[in-house]
Protein backbone atom coordinates (compact mmCIF):
# COMPACT_ATOMS: atom_id res chain seq x y z
CA UNK A 1 0.00 0.00 0.00
CA UNK A 2 1.26 3.50 -0.87
CA UNK A 3 -0.14 6.89 0.07
CA UNK A 4 0.12 10.57 -0.81
CA UNK A 5 -1.57 13.80 0.23
CA UNK A 6 -3.50 16.23 -1.95
CA UNK A 7 -5.22 19.56 -1.28
CA UNK A 8 -8.77 19.99 -2.59
CA UNK A 9 -10.00 23.51 -1.96
CA UNK A 10 -8.82 24.08 1.60
CA UNK A 11 -9.08 20.41 2.58
CA UNK A 12 -6.10 18.09 2.91
CA UNK A 13 -6.85 14.50 1.89
CA UNK A 14 -4.68 11.45 2.40
CA UNK A 15 -4.97 9.16 -0.62
CA UNK A 16 -4.22 5.51 0.07
CA UNK A 17 -3.68 3.18 -2.89
CA UNK A 18 -4.82 -0.39 -2.24
CA UNK A 19 -5.68 -3.54 -4.22
CA UNK A 20 -9.42 -2.73 -4.20
CA UNK A 21 -12.03 -2.08 -6.89
CA UNK A 22 -13.77 1.13 -5.75
CA UNK A 23 -13.06 4.47 -4.09
CA UNK A 24 -13.90 4.77 -0.38
CA UNK A 25 -14.06 8.27 1.14
CA UNK A 26 -14.04 8.83 4.91
CA UNK A 27 -14.02 11.78 7.33
CA UNK A 28 -12.68 10.67 10.70
CA UNK A 29 -13.40 11.95 14.21
CA UNK A 30 -12.16 13.51 16.40
CA UNK A 31 -10.35 16.03 14.15
CA UNK A 32 -12.07 15.57 10.80
CA UNK A 33 -9.13 14.04 8.93
CA UNK A 34 -10.08 12.99 5.41
CA UNK A 35 -8.89 9.81 3.72
CA UNK A 36 -9.77 8.15 0.46
CA UNK A 37 -8.89 4.55 -0.34
CA UNK A 38 -8.34 4.13 -4.06
CA UNK A 39 -7.70 1.21 -6.40
CA UNK A 40 -3.97 1.13 -7.02
CA UNK A 41 -4.46 1.49 -10.76
CA UNK A 42 -6.37 4.82 -10.53
CA UNK A 43 -4.73 8.01 -11.80
CA UNK A 44 -4.27 10.71 -9.15
CA UNK A 45 -5.98 13.34 -11.34
CA UNK A 46 -9.07 11.14 -11.56
CA UNK A 47 -9.12 10.94 -7.76
CA UNK A 48 -8.81 14.73 -7.46
CA UNK A 49 -11.82 15.20 -9.74
CA UNK A 50 -13.82 12.75 -7.60
CA UNK A 51 -12.82 14.57 -4.40
CA UNK A 52 -13.81 17.93 -5.89
CA UNK A 53 -17.34 16.61 -6.46
CA UNK A 54 -17.44 15.49 -2.80
CA UNK A 55 -16.04 18.69 -1.29
CA UNK A 56 -19.42 19.93 -0.04
CA UNK A 57 -20.12 16.61 1.69
CA UNK A 58 -16.63 16.55 3.23
CA UNK A 59 -17.06 20.03 4.72
CA UNK A 60 -20.51 19.16 6.11
CA UNK A 61 -19.06 16.07 7.81
CA UNK A 62 -16.15 18.07 9.21
CA UNK A 63 -18.58 20.67 10.55
CA UNK A 64 -20.60 17.97 12.32
CA UNK A 65 -17.46 16.56 13.92
CA UNK A 66 -16.23 20.02 14.95
CA UNK A 67 -19.56 20.77 16.67
CA UNK A 68 -19.54 17.51 18.63
CA UNK A 69 -19.11 17.74 22.40
CA UNK A 70 -15.56 17.09 23.55
CA UNK A 71 -14.05 15.97 26.79
CA UNK A 72 -12.17 18.65 28.68
CA UNK A 73 -8.42 18.18 28.96
CA UNK A 74 -7.74 15.89 31.91
CA UNK A 75 -5.39 16.89 34.73
CA UNK A 76 -5.89 13.68 36.78
CA UNK A 77 -6.74 15.47 40.00
CA UNK A 78 -9.25 14.70 42.75
CA UNK A 79 -12.92 15.45 41.92
CA UNK A 80 -12.23 15.43 38.18
CA UNK A 81 -14.91 13.69 36.10
CA UNK A 82 -14.00 10.54 34.12
CA UNK A 83 -16.09 8.11 32.09
CA UNK A 84 -16.01 4.35 32.63
CA UNK A 85 -18.23 2.16 30.44
CA UNK A 86 -20.72 4.96 29.89
CA UNK A 87 -20.99 6.09 33.52
CA UNK A 88 -19.55 9.25 35.04
CA UNK A 89 -17.16 8.74 37.96
CA UNK A 90 -15.27 11.22 40.12
CA UNK A 91 -11.56 10.68 40.37
CA UNK A 92 -9.89 10.50 43.78
CA UNK A 93 -6.10 10.63 43.75
CA UNK A 94 -4.43 8.91 46.72
CA UNK A 95 -0.71 8.90 47.45
CA UNK A 96 0.65 5.36 47.59
CA UNK A 97 3.84 3.32 47.25
CA UNK A 98 2.73 1.84 43.95
CA UNK A 99 0.30 2.85 41.21
CA UNK A 100 -3.07 1.12 40.86
CA UNK A 101 -6.78 1.79 40.26
CA UNK A 102 -9.81 0.85 42.33
CA UNK A 103 -13.47 1.54 41.54
CA UNK A 104 -15.74 2.14 44.52
CA UNK A 105 -19.34 3.25 44.10
CA UNK A 106 -19.21 6.52 42.10
CA UNK A 107 -15.43 6.95 42.43
CA UNK A 108 -12.36 5.89 40.52
CA UNK A 109 -9.56 5.83 43.08
CA UNK A 110 -6.17 6.38 41.51
CA UNK A 111 -3.29 5.34 43.76
CA UNK A 112 -0.19 7.23 42.61
CA UNK A 113 3.33 7.61 43.90
CA UNK A 114 4.32 10.92 45.45
CA UNK A 115 4.82 13.69 42.85
CA UNK A 116 3.51 11.50 40.00
CA UNK A 117 3.19 13.46 36.76
CA UNK A 118 0.01 13.83 34.71
CA UNK A 119 1.47 11.41 32.16
CA UNK A 120 2.20 8.81 34.83
CA UNK A 121 -1.29 9.06 36.30
CA UNK A 122 -2.82 8.87 32.83
CA UNK A 123 -0.78 5.74 32.10
CA UNK A 124 -2.05 4.10 35.30
CA UNK A 125 -5.67 4.82 34.40
CA UNK A 126 -5.29 3.71 30.79
CA UNK A 127 -3.58 0.46 31.81
CA UNK A 128 -6.68 -0.17 33.91
CA UNK A 129 -8.95 0.76 30.99
CA UNK A 130 -7.09 -1.66 28.71
CA UNK A 131 -7.43 -4.56 31.18
CA UNK A 132 -11.13 -3.91 31.83
CA UNK A 133 -11.97 -3.39 28.15
CA UNK A 134 -10.31 -6.70 27.28
CA UNK A 135 -12.49 -8.45 29.86
CA UNK A 136 -15.60 -6.94 28.23
CA UNK A 137 -14.60 -7.61 24.62
CA UNK A 138 -13.44 -11.24 24.97
CA UNK A 139 -16.89 -12.76 25.69
CA UNK A 140 -18.58 -10.55 23.08
CA UNK A 141 -16.17 -11.80 20.42
CA UNK A 142 -16.62 -15.42 21.50
CA UNK A 143 -20.42 -15.14 21.43
CA UNK A 144 -20.78 -13.43 18.07
CA UNK A 145 -17.95 -15.28 16.31
CA UNK A 146 -19.85 -18.48 17.12
CA UNK A 147 -23.10 -16.99 15.78
CA UNK A 148 -21.36 -15.90 12.57
CA UNK A 149 -19.57 -19.26 12.28
CA UNK A 150 -16.16 -17.61 11.92
CA UNK A 151 -12.90 -18.55 13.60
CA UNK A 152 -12.58 -16.59 16.83
CA UNK A 153 -10.07 -13.83 16.01
CA UNK A 154 -7.24 -12.50 18.14
CA UNK A 155 -7.47 -8.84 19.13
CA UNK A 156 -5.43 -5.99 20.47
CA UNK A 157 -6.41 -2.80 22.30
CA UNK A 158 -4.45 0.35 21.53
CA UNK A 159 -4.69 4.09 21.03
CA UNK A 160 -6.21 4.79 17.61
CA UNK A 161 -6.40 8.28 16.16
CA UNK A 162 -9.23 7.98 13.63
CA UNK A 163 -11.14 4.73 14.23
CA UNK A 164 -12.99 2.84 16.93
CA UNK A 165 -11.74 -0.44 15.52
CA UNK A 166 -10.29 -2.20 12.50
CA UNK A 167 -10.21 -5.67 11.01
CA UNK A 168 -7.30 -7.48 9.32
CA UNK A 169 -9.31 -10.28 7.75
CA UNK A 170 -6.29 -11.97 6.18
CA UNK A 171 -4.65 -12.51 9.57
CA UNK A 172 -7.95 -12.93 11.49
CA UNK A 173 -7.02 -10.09 13.82
CA UNK A 174 -8.99 -7.16 15.22
CA UNK A 175 -7.87 -3.86 16.74
CA UNK A 176 -9.93 -1.75 19.15
CA UNK A 177 -9.53 1.82 20.34
CA UNK A 178 -8.79 2.03 24.06
CA UNK A 179 -11.18 5.00 24.30
CA UNK A 180 -14.03 2.47 24.02
CA UNK A 181 -13.50 1.81 27.73
CA UNK A 182 -15.32 5.11 28.32
CA UNK A 183 -18.36 4.15 26.23
CA UNK A 184 -21.56 2.18 27.06
CA UNK A 185 -21.27 -1.58 26.69
CA UNK A 186 -23.93 -1.60 23.93
CA UNK A 187 -21.75 0.73 21.85
CA UNK A 188 -18.73 -1.49 22.46
CA UNK A 189 -20.76 -4.50 21.31
CA UNK A 190 -21.73 -2.60 18.14
CA UNK A 191 -18.07 -1.94 17.29
CA UNK A 192 -17.09 -5.55 17.99
CA UNK A 193 -19.88 -6.89 15.77
CA UNK A 194 -19.01 -4.34 13.06
CA UNK A 195 -15.41 -5.58 12.95
CA UNK A 196 -16.42 -9.26 13.11
CA UNK A 197 -18.77 -8.76 10.16
CA UNK A 198 -15.75 -7.57 8.18
CA UNK A 199 -14.45 -11.14 8.44
CA UNK A 200 -17.45 -12.07 6.28
CA UNK A 201 -17.65 -8.93 4.14
CA UNK A 202 -14.69 -6.56 3.82
CA UNK A 203 -16.59 -3.67 2.18
CA UNK A 204 -19.28 -1.39 3.56
CA UNK A 205 -21.74 -2.52 0.90
CA UNK A 206 -25.32 -3.83 0.83
CA UNK A 207 -24.22 -7.27 1.97
CA UNK A 208 -22.39 -5.71 4.94
CA UNK A 209 -25.57 -3.85 5.95
CA UNK A 210 -27.65 -7.04 5.63
CA UNK A 211 -25.20 -8.87 7.87
CA UNK A 212 -25.23 -6.05 10.44
CA UNK A 213 -29.05 -6.10 10.42
CA UNK A 214 -28.96 -9.84 11.00
CA UNK A 215 -26.46 -9.92 13.85
CA UNK A 216 -27.39 -6.62 15.57
CA UNK A 217 -30.80 -5.29 14.50
CA UNK A 218 -30.39 -2.03 16.48
CA UNK A 219 -26.84 -1.29 15.27
CA UNK A 220 -27.87 2.06 13.78
CA UNK A 221 -29.13 3.20 17.19
CA UNK A 222 -25.86 2.25 18.87
CA UNK A 223 -23.86 3.91 16.10
CA UNK A 224 -25.82 7.15 16.57
CA UNK A 225 -25.33 7.05 20.35
CA UNK A 226 -21.59 6.47 19.97
CA UNK A 227 -21.20 9.25 17.40
CA UNK A 228 -23.05 11.73 19.62
CA UNK A 229 -21.06 11.04 22.80
CA UNK A 230 -18.25 13.47 23.68
CA UNK A 231 -14.98 12.73 21.90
Amino acid sequence: MSSTKVIIGSVEVEVQFKPIKNLHLSVHPPFGEVTVSSPDFYDLEKIKIYLATKLGWIKREQKKIASQDREAEKLYITKESHQYFGTRYLLEVVEAKRSKIAVQHAKIILHAVKDATVAQKQKTLYNFYRKELRLKIEPIIALHAAKMEVTCPTFKIQKMKTKWGSCAAASNRLLFNIELAKKPIECIEYIVIHELVHLLERKHNKNFILLMNRFMPDWRVQKKILNELPI
